[in-house]
Parts: structure tokens; C-alpha cells; sequence
């Protein structure tokens, strides 16, 4: 039970009574992150353009290593 104008507990991934996050609270977090930190999250599934998607590839494979278990793009 929780008592009028207390705070919420901490979220924790094991709490396993809490539903998984869904696409639109993803998206929310995502425009969140753009509007406050100028981060951009996108996934590279989604970007239509083949060089563009390439580029963004080849720039975090520099900063952060391959990704293991992805898809090799023709490798």
C-alpha cells in the first residue's frame, strides 16, 4: 500500500511486476534524450538510406566495437 503523496519506490529490471517498456514510451525517452542532451537514438533498421545507415555503422563500430550477433550486411 502506498500512502497519499509518498514517494514511488525505485524501478528496478527485477521487478518483475512491471510490465516491459513499450514503443511508445521508448519513443518518449528517445525524444527526451534529443531534447535534453542532443542525443539521437535511432535503431539502424530503421534508416531507409543505404549510405546513410552505412555511415552511422562505420562511426559507431569506430567509437564502440562491432556489435556481436548482428546482422553482417553481406560480411
Amino acid at each position: 500500500m502506498r500512502l497519499p503523496g509518498a514517494p514511488r519506490a525505485p524501478r528496478s529490471s527485477l521487478d518483475l511486476a512491471r510490465s516491459p517498456t513499450t514503443d511508445t514510451e521508448v519513443n518518449a525517452m528517445r525524444a527526451a534524450a534529443w531534447h535534453r542532451l542532443g542525443v539521437a537514438a535511432i535503431a539502424v533498421d530503421e534508416i531507409a538510406d543505404p549510405w546513410l545507415r552505412q555511415a552511422i555503422i562505420n562511426e559507431a563500430n569506430r567509437r564502440w566495437g562491432r556489435r556481436g550477433g548482428g546482422s553482417s550486411h553481406g560480411r
